[in-house]
């Protein structure tokens, strides 16, 4: 995913903990477990991005020595 993906998930999580806050402050209950879902939101998709990174740097690093052995 790219680097677009990367900064709406983490406005999103921005946004989650605003909303989770201001819920927070002004006693509204829904509010705040709002913003705790979209918070989760967020940073579950970010944990997804590294997993996807990090496989795409493994796939590249055992490509690599894929071809050191051939050469």
């Amino acid at each position: 995913m790219g680097a677009g993906d990367k900064i709406h998930n983490k406005a999103q999580e921005a946004a989650g903990k605003a909303k989770e806050m201001a819920g927070r402050a002004t006693g509204n209950e829904d509010l705040e477990a709002e913003g705790r879902a979209d918070k989760s939101k967020g940073r579950t998709k970010q944990a997804g991005e590294k997993v996807k990174d990090a496989a795409g740097k493994a796939k590249d690093a055992a490509g690599k020595a894929k071809d050191a052995f051939k050469s």
